[in-house]
């Protein structure tokens, strides 16, 4: 754990050090909570500073940063004034232009990516596409948090990767089964699943007839009916 980074203390103007220690903030010193990136940005350039992290899970979550009253303050007056420009007003715009459109194109090239895995049979090429939608429209929306969304591996892993949880959710019991609080249980679960799922898949592929019960269809029938459009 770096210097100036800790956990939450035990009271709202302490914190803890990894080896347990409790610390009080300086006099003079607030906790100001995570969300405006600049502000953050700023006040950790302006000085000595401490910042509040928890762990949940495998993630790490912000729960503020403690600075001078006084810095985090003067700080905020200067984005203030600078956030009511119009020059700030047209970048903000213009950002908000280029991130449409970068979110567009993803979503494009998500869709063709998850078509392209699938690689269903001709006779099934319908299908692919209504399965494709629905996994895109699942997966790629900004702040869902999705393995679509990780920069972290190749698009064409996290499409293969939204399918098969897609399936999981949709085509399988894993949402309502009670699995065992065994360390690799719930994994050796999944795994499981995903190869029934990559089975499934197979017939698609070859150009097999499915039976109108197959979980694929259904799931994508009640998709269907969810959908808003």
């Amino acid at each position: 754990m770096s210097d100036n980074i800790f956990l939450p203390g035990p009271s709202p103007d302490t914190v803890r050090t990894a080896d347990g220690t409790v610390l009080t903030a300086p006099v003079g010193w607030i906790l100001f909570p995570p969300g405006d990136a600049a502000l953050t940005r700023r006040v950790k350039a302006a000085g000595e500073h401490w910042v509040v992290q928890e762990k949940k899970g495998r993630k790490t979550f912000s729960t503020g940063v403690f600075a001078p009253a006084e810095t985090v303050a003067r700080i905020r007056l200067d984005l203030e004034a600078e956030r009511s420009t119009d020059v700030y007003a047209r970048k903000k715009a213009a950002d908000l232009r280029r991130r449409e459109t970068a979110q567009a194109t993803y979503v494009d090239d998500f869709f063709e990516a998850v078509v392209t895995f699938l690689n269903f049979h001709s006779d099934h090429s319908e299908l692919a596409h209504k399965f494709a939608h629905a996994v895109t429209e699942h997966a790629t929306p900004v702040g869902s948090g999705t393995v679509a969304r990780t920069k972290r591996i190749p698009v064409e892993q996290r499409a293969e990767a939204a399918v098969i949880a897609w399936m999981r959710h949709q085509t399988t019991a894993y949402d309502s089964m009670k699995i065992q609080r065994v360390k690799g249980k719930r994994r050796e679960v999944r795994r499981m699943l995903a190869q029934h799922s990559k089975e499934l898949l197979k017939q698609y592929r070859s150009g097999e007839s499915t039976p109108n019960d197959c979980p694929l269809l259904l799931a994508l029938l009640e998709a269907r009916k969810d959908d808003p459009q």
